[in-house]
C-alpha cells in the first residue's frame, strides 16, 4: 500500500480538522503513511515542509479548532500544467499517490484534473528524467476522494456540507441577539447572510431564528412590485403586535428579472415606505470562525473515516467519489456528476428558471420554504366559508426537552392558518386530568421559536385507571378532535395508555400523533429526537472547557453524561470530542475492561500526555459509577495524573434549541398538523408516532410501540448509532498510537 495525502483547499470551514484527524488516524490504522498537505494545492506545488508525514498525536487536539490547522491558499500556479506536473513529482516523492481533498466544487474539479492527467504527467517526468520508469510503473494511477468543506451547504449529492451546521449556527445566534434589542427599540433589522448561489444559510436561519422576511437566490419574490409586498407583510406584523421585524438576505439574493438586491437598498425601502427604524448587519466571515458544532465534528469524523476506507478500494479504471451524507448516513456520490450538477444549479439561477432551481434543491427545500411563507403571516388566513372547524389539542409530556416551544408553535400556527381552532394543554397529561386547557391564538406564541424548555408546561406524569375518567371528562367537554404530544418517553408510554382504554372510553378515539422530543435520543421510529442536538452541543461546550482545564496538568476526567439506558449522548460526544474512552448502558461495563483502561492511561501519560477524558453514560453500571471510576483510576495511577469527575447533569436539558433543533420540531409539527387534520376531516381515529428514518419524514402506528421498543430499558429495539462505536475506538485508542510515537523531549 502506498502512502496518502490530504490537504484542505478554497474556502475555510468548520469541521475540516475533524476530518483531517479522521483521515490522518485512519490510514495509520491500516499500516498506511499519512501525510498533511499544508496551504492546499500551493502546499503540492511547492512541496518540501510542506508535505508533512503525520503520526498518530500530529492530529491530537485539533478537532475542536475552526478553520484548518493545515491552512489553505489560492493557487494559481495549479491551474496550469507545469503546475500540475510539480506536484505530481512532489507527491511522487513521498510516495503518495492517494489524496483525500477537502473543499468546495472548484477544489474538488481541480482535483479531478489531476487526477485524469496523471498517466501524462508521469510519462513527462519520466520523459524529463525527473523520476524512473519504475517509479511511473509503481504509481500507476492518482485515487481521488472528495469531502465537501463549504458552509453554504451547495454540493448536490449531500445533505450537508462540511461547515454548514456550525455556520448556521452562528447565524441563528446572532438573530436572536439581534431580535431582542430590535424588539427593545421597537427596530428592524436587516441580516446578510453567506450564500452566493445557494439561500440554504438565509431560508434554513430564516425559519430557526423565526425571521419576517427572506430573500434567496433560489425563489425572488413572486411580485413585480416585491419590494410593496415586504412592506406591506412588515407593516401588518407590526399592527398585528410584534415589536421587532427581522429581514434575512443571502447575499446572492436577487429580484425575477436577475437584478441583485443589496442589504443597503432594502434599508432605503423600508426606511421611505415605512418610515421604520432600521439597522443592517452583515455576518461576513463570522460565520466561518470559532469552534466547529458537535455535528460538525462527529459527522466530519465519519467522513474522513469513509474517506480513507474509499481510497482502499480505488483502482485504475474505478471512478472518482465524494463522501457525502444521506439520510443520515455515510454514503458516497460519483465527484464529477455532483460538481456538475452543483453548477447547474447556479446555471439554472442565472438564467432566470427558478422554478428548476428549487427542484434541484429538493423536496425539503421547498417544503421548508413553504412552512416558512405560513409562519411569518402576521394574522392567518381566515378559515373557508362552510369549513368544519376542528379543535386539536397540544400538550409537552416528559422530560423537557429544547425544542418543545419550537414545535408546539409550528403546530399551533399551522393549525390556525388551516382553519382550526388550537388548544394548548397546560402541564402535560396531569394538566389534561385537571382539565387546564385553553384556546390558543396566532400572537400566543410569539417568540417561542427560539426559547428553551416548556412555555405550555411539561410533567413526567403518566395517566392510570384512577384518571382515564377525568381526562375523558375534559376532552368530551373540551370536544377535542385530534390531539398532538410532544414529547420523550413518559409522552409516549402515557398516549399509548389512552390508545389501550379507548374501548372503555369513546372520548380517546379520536386521531393522536406522537412527536419525538428527548435529550437521550430513545424513542422508536425516529432516528433523531427533537433536543438530542442542543444537549449534544450543550456536552460538547463542557468537554472543551473541561480539556482546557487540563492544560497546566496531567489529568483524567470522568465526565457523565445522560441518556437513562440510552448510549445515544455519551457515544456520540465521544466521537465529537475525542475522548479515549466511552462506557455505554448497551455494552456495560466489565472489571477486566477498567483494568485495561487504566493501563492504556498510564502508557499514554508515560509518553508524554497530559490530559484523559472518559465519558460514561449515566446508567452504564450500577455498580461502576462515576466515583468508583474515579478512585480506581486515581489508585492505580499511583500518582502518575490526578482524576476529576464532571456529572452534567441537567445544564444537558436547559439552553435554548440548536437550528437543527428547530427546524426539525418545524418539519415534524408540520406533518404532524397534517396527519391529525386529514385523519379528522376523514372520520378515521388513528394513533400514531413520527419520526425521521432514513432521512424521510414517517408516520407509525401506535399500535407497533410495544414491538419495536425494549420496555426493560425505555429505548428502541433498534438503535442505528451503535454501528458508529467501532469508529470511534478505532479513532481514539491508544494501543495503536503508543508504539512509534516520539513526544518533543522525551524518547521512544
Amino acid at each position: 500500500m502506498k502512502s496518502l495525502g490530504v490537504l484542505t483547499s478554497g474556502g475555510d470551514a468548520p469541521g475540516m480538522n475533524a476530518v483531517v484527524r479522521a483521515v490522518v488516524r485512519t490510514a495509520l490504522d491500516k499500516g498506511i503513511a499519512a501525510y498533511a498537505i499544508y496551504e492546499g494545492y500551493q502546499g503540492m506545488v511547492d512541496g518540501g515542509d510542506r508535505i508533512r508525514k503525520m503520526d498518530w498525536w500530529s492530529v491530537s487536539g485539533m478537532m475542536q479548532r475552526g478553520g484548518t490547522v493545515i491552512g489553505t491558499a489560492r493557487c494559481p500556479a495549479f491551474r496550469e500544467r507545469a503546475g500540475r506536473l510539480q506536484a505530481a513529482r512532489n507527491l511522487l516523492a513521498c510516495d503518495i499517490d492517494r489524496l483525500v481533498v477537502i473543499g468546495g466544487d472548484g477544489s474538488l474539479t481541480g482535483a479531478n484534473l489531476f487526477r485524469q492527467e496523471w498517466p501524462d504527467l508521469l510519462a513527462e517526468l519520466v520523459k524529463n528524467g525527473e523520476i524512473t520508469e519504475e517509479e511511473a510503473r509503481h504509481h500507476p494511477f492518482l485515487a481521488i476522494v472528495g469531502v465537501v468543506g463549504s458552509i453554504d451547504n451547495d454540493m448536490c449529492g449531500t445533505d450537508m456540507t462540511v461547515g454548514a451546521d456550525t455556520a448556521l449556527h452562528r447565524i441563528t445566534e446572532t438573530i436572536d441577539e439581534i431580535t431582542s434589542t430590535a424588539a427593545s427599540h421597537q427596530r428592524t433589522f436587516i441580516v446578510e447572510v453567506m450564500g452566493r448561489h445557494c439561500g440554504y444559510l438565509a431560508l434554513m436561519g430564516g425559519l430557526a431564528g423565526a425571521a419576517d422576511w427572506i430573500l434567496i437566490p433560489e425563489s425572488p419574490p413572486e411580485a413585480d412590485d416585491w419590494e410593496e409586498a415586504m412592506c406591506k407583510a412588515l407593516k401588518e406584523g407590526r399592527a398585528a403586535g410584534r415589536r421587532d421585524s427581522i429581514v434575512v438576505i443571502a447575499e446572492g439574493a436577487r429580484d425575477r428579472q436577475g437584478k441583485p438586491i443589496h442589504s443597503d437598498y432594502v434599508k432605503k425601502t423600508l426606511e421611505e415606505r415605512l418610515s421604520l427604524d432600521v439597522r443592517v448587519t452583515i455576518l461576513g466571515h463570522v460565520q466561518r470562525g470559532g469552534a466547529p458544532s458537535a455535528f460538525d465534528r462527529f459527522m466530519s469524523t465519519l467522513m474522513g473515516h469513509a474517506a480513507v476506507e474509499e481510497l482502499l478500494k480505488a483502482d485504475a479504471d474505478g471512478e472518482c467519489y465524494m463522501i457525502s451524507i444521506r439520510a443520515n448516513r455515510i454514503s458516497r456520490a460519483p465527484l464529477m456528476e455532483c460538481v456538475e450538477k452543483t453548477q447547474e444549479v447556479a446555471t439554472t439561477i442565472a438564467a432566470g428558471d427558478y422554478d428548476k432551481a428549487m427542484d434541484l434543491r429538493g423536496g425539503s427545500f421547498k417544503e421548508a420554504l413553504n412552512t416558512f411563507r405560513t409562519l411569518v403571516r402576521a394574522l392567518p388566513r381566515p378559515p373557508e366559508p362552510g369549513q368544519k372547524r376542528f379543535r386539536l389539542a397540544v400538550l409537552n409530556a416528559g422530560g423537557p426537552a429544547p425544542g418543545m416551544n419550537t414545535a408546539s408553535r409550528a403546530a399551533i400556527r399551522l393549525g390556525i392558518d388551516r382553519g382550526h381552532i388550537m388548544l394548548g394543554v397546560q402541564n402535560g397529561y396531569q394538566g389534561l386530568i385537571k382539565g387546564n386547557i385553553r384556546e390558543m391564538n396566532w400572537m400566543t406564541v410569539a417568540g417561542w421559536a427560539s426559547m428553551g424548555g416548556s412555555e405550555l408546561g411539561t410533567t413526567r406524569k403518566i395517566p392510570d385507571r384512577r384518571h382515564f375518567y377525568s381526562i375523558a371528562r375534559n376532552m368530551e367537554r373540551e370536544q377535542i378532535d385530534g390531539l398532538l404530544v410532544i414529547g420523550g418517553w413518559d409522552a409516549y408510554e402515557a398516549t399509548y395508555r389512552l390508545y389501550q382504554e379507548r374501548e372503555n372510553f369513546p372520548a380517546f378515539n379520536i386521531p393522536m400523533i406522537c412527536l419525538p422530543a428527548s435529550i437521550d435520543n430513545n424513542l422508536p421510529g425516529s432516528e433523531l429526537s427533537i433536543g438530542a442536538d442542543t444537549a449534544l452541543n450543550s456536552i460538547v461546550e463542557v468537554m472543551d472547557k473541561v480539556k482546557q482545564s487540563a492544560v497546566a496538568t496531567r489529568r483524567v476526567f470522568v465526565v457523565e453524561v445522560m441518556g437513562q439506558y440510552c448510549g445515544y449522548l455519551a457515544l456520540m460526544s465521544n466521537l465529537a470530542v475525542g475522548a479515549e474512552q466511552v462506557y455505554l448502558s448497551e455494552e456495560g461495563v466489565t472489571l477486566k475492561g477498567l483494568q485495561r483502561d487504566v493501563e492504556d492511561l498510564i502508557t499514554g501519560f508515560q509518553i508524554g500526555r497530559r490530559l484523559g477524558l472518559l465519558i460514561r453514560n449515566e446508567r452504564c453500571n450500577p455498580i461502576y459509577t462515576a466515583d468508583f471510576m474515579s478512585a480506581l483510576f486515581r489508585q492505580e495511577g499511583e500518582g502518575m495524573f490526578e482524576v476529576r469527575q464532571s456529572i452534567l447533569g441537567h445544564l444537558q436539558q436547559g439552553g435554548n434549541p440548536t437550528p437543527f433543533d428547530r427546524i426539525q420540531a418545524t418539519r415534524l409539527a408540520a406533518r404532524c398538523i397534517k396527519f391529525l387534520i386529514d385523519r379528522a376531516e376523514n372520520g378515521q381515529k388513528e394513533a400514531a408516532f413520527i419520526g425521521l428514518q432514513n432521512g424521510q419524514v414517517r408516520i407509525q402506528s401506535l399500535e407497533d410501540f410495544p414491538r419495536v421498543v425494549d420496555w426493560g430499558c425505555s429505548r428502541p429495539r433498534y438503535q442505528w448509532w451503535l454501528e458508529l462505536l467501532p469508529v470511534a475506538r478505532l479513532l481514539a485508542r491508544l494501543g495503536a498510537a503508543t508504539t512509534d510515537v516520539t513526544f518533543p523531549g522525551t524518547r521512544k
